[in-house]
């Protein structure tokens, strides 16, 4: 029997989006709840790795994410203070990247994946200037309260709303963002603005003692190169209001002191008005409670440190989709989120620690535990080839297979 259920969709970044347009696939409608009057984006770019981009071609986006996008042609690791190399592995080279994993990787502005994403909904689902304040669970669903007075009613609420969400803290409660005491400073840069810049057209980490700048280019041509500078500190996070916090203008710089001219260029490039505070959440016990279920960040936002916010958003998008278009009626919701949390909780546990593990040894100084990290990178496409090899639907065919085998496996 085809689901009928009304889904709500609160946050209109990326998982949002995707989850609508995966629901939509699926047979099903959602609304979607953006809180801006306009869609916006936090963050300058995102690299899009095969296990979303195998999704979003699926779906029929391929080819105008890929006019959008350019494909790095390597991955370096780069020495802070002379730009040698440390390691390099091709990725668009060869077609190595795609060969491999059987799907692209995409270097995109957010605002520019936003546009392909929303273009793609149906016609009067995604709402803007809506911000939810508060859900009230009634026997036949749940009501959505916005600022401005506004109700809806929904069998299904998605929290797709980001770091801060506010279905969480109906979900799990206050408290499960912790600060990881780094901080970065964003920018986009022509890359004829960088000259002196080695490769320009490889996604790149320079590393050393106390810090790291990562950048790789973007666009439908790569003329540009959006970069993340990451920094120990500010020791504890003032703003209890938000992650972006007001900065001197000449602190990037001095951060990067000493640093190779490539990328002090780079930094110096762009005026900093503010430092980006890196948060994550805390594992959390539960991902739903009665008809309300988290999404993307709302359950596990991570650093940025493997590039894999977006990306698993995106598989938690596809995941669940296929299980609400499984469900008859509201009855069994319950079992379809415990399945849910059950297939994505423990990949992105992993995911997690992995990215707060890389931050320390991306700011190691120059030794025998920095020599030790380098031996490693020279393995980093094998030992990170389960990140960009998972493939949501061989997920789901494969639990649909046991199922059949031997009935209902354990959720918890």
């Amino acid at each position: 029997m085809a689901s009928t259920l009304r889904v709500a969709i609160i946050g209109g970044g990326i998982g949002g989006l995707t989850l609508a347009l995966a629901l939509r696939e699926r047979g099903l409608t959602a609304d979607v709840y953006e809180q801006t009057p306009q869609l916006t984006e936090i963050g300058a770019a995102v690299a899009l790795t095969a296990n979303a981009t195998r999704e979003l071609e699926r779906i029929g986006l391929g080819d105008r994410l890929a006019a959008a996008s350019t494909t790095p042609e390597e991955l370096i690791h780069r020495h802070w203070r002379d730009g040698a190399r440390i390691a390099a592995h091709p990725v668009h080279s060869g077609s190595w990247y795609r060969n491999r994993f059987q799907a692209p990787v995409h270097g995109i502005r957010r605002a520019q994946l936003q546009v392909i994403l929303s273009s793609a909904l149906a016609a009067g689902t995604l709402h803007l200037g809506y911000r939810l304040v508060g859900l009230t669970e009634r026997p036949d669903g749940l009501v959505l309260g916005f600022s401005a007075g506004d109700t809806a009613h929904a069998d299904v609420v998605v929290g797709a709303d980001g770091i801060r969400s506010t279905v969480r803290r109906w979900v799990a409660g206050d408290d499960h963002e912790i600060y990881s005491g780094t901080s970065g400073f964003r920018g986009i840069v022509p890359v004829d603005r960088l000259p002196g810049l080695p490769d320009p057209q490889s996604i790149q980490f320079w590393t050393g003692p106390g810090a790291h700048l990562l950048h790789y280019p973007i666009g439908p041509t790569g003329d540009s190169v959006n970069f993340l500078a990451v920094v120990e500190g500010p020791r504890t996070w003032a703003r209890t209001d938000g992650w972006v916090d007001d900065v001197a203008a000449d602190e990037p710089l001095r951060a990067f002191h000493g640093w190779h001219p490539a990328a002090t260029a780079m930094i110096g490039a762009v005026t900093h008005a503010v430092r980006w505070g890196l948060f994550a959440v805390r594992p959390l016990p539960r991902w739903h409670r009665g008809r309300a279920v988290l999404l993307g960040d709302a359950a596990h936002a991570m650093l940025p440190h493997q590039g894999q916010g977006a990306n698993t958003t995106v598989e938690d998008a596809f995941t669940l989709a296929a299980l609400l278009a499984q469900v008859p009626d509201t009855i069994e919701l319950p079992s379809a989120f415990a399945t849910y949390q059950a297939l994505r909780r423990g990949r992105t546990r992993r995911i997690q620690r992995l990215s707060w593990l890389t931050n320390a040894l991306l700011h190691l100084p120059d030794g025998a535990a920095a020599d030790e990290r380098n031996r490693a990178l020279a393995r980093l496409p094998q030992e990170i080839a389960w990140i960009h090899e998972h493939d949501v639907q061989a997920t789901l065919r494969r639990r649909t297979e046991r199922l059949a085998r031997s009935g209902p496996a354990p959720t918890t």
